[in-house]
């Protein structure tokens, strides 16, 4: 399975993001020197898309089927390809405070320490839909790993498209998420355009 290993910080200075966004509150003391280039059409809408793909830690094939599968759909295609990418299971470990960052919630995930509706599932890519309950293993509630967790993400506020129960660890979709509730700073219009090519 391919890694990216580049630094994390380097990476969001690069693309022009808050670590925020990652879940990552370090900050960089380094600034990126801007030479007044103009960036072409095309150069804004690859930014687009490799915002998306580092945000959602997504590689490039992945990322290419869940637009084809996105333009299947009914609806805005951006819109679709941003709800794909937030109903991963990895993210919503991440959007319910179970995990501190994305990558923390895959690892989680490939850790078998999660179960979706009782039944374990090991997949972080894994599409979850409205009403599956979402909740970390019995045998694993009480490691010390989530102890940890719940105190660093106990002050976040969890997206209107999900109910969740820190004490139990667990969290239930209630709604599809709308363009709205989806935070993340990405134009996904210019991705459309990008691939539409």
């Amino acid at each position: 399975m391919a890694v990216n290993r580049e630094p994390v910080l380097k990476r969001c200075r690069s693309l022009g993001i808050e670590p925020s966004v990652l879940g990552i509150y370090k900050k960089s003391k380094k600034q990126v020197a801007r030479t007044n280039k103009k960036v072409s059409e095309y150069g804004m809408q690859l930014r687009e898309k490799q915002k998306a793909k580092f945000i959602y830690g997504v590689l490039e094939t992945q990322f290419r089927n869940y637009f084809k599968k996105a333009s299947r759909q009914q609806g805005i295609v951006g819109e679709n390809l941003l709800r794909m990418l937030e109903m991963r299971l990895d993210n919503v470990m991440f959007r319910a405070g179970f995990a501190r960052t994305r990558k923390e919630g895959r690892q989680i995930v490939g850790h078998k320490l999660v179960t979706v509706n009782g039944a374990r599932v090991n997949i972080s890519s894994y599409q979850v839909k409205v009403g599956d309950v979402i909740e970390v293993r019995e045998k694993s509630k009480n490691m010390q790993r989530f102890k940890d967790i719940i105190d660093a993400t106990g002050r976040i506020l969890y997206p209107a498209w999900m109910s969740v129960d820190q004490e139990r660890l667990q969290a239930t979709i209630t709604d599809l998420p709308t363009r709205e509730q989806i935070d993340i700073p990405v134009n996904e219009t210019l991705i459309v355009e990008l691939y539409s090519k």
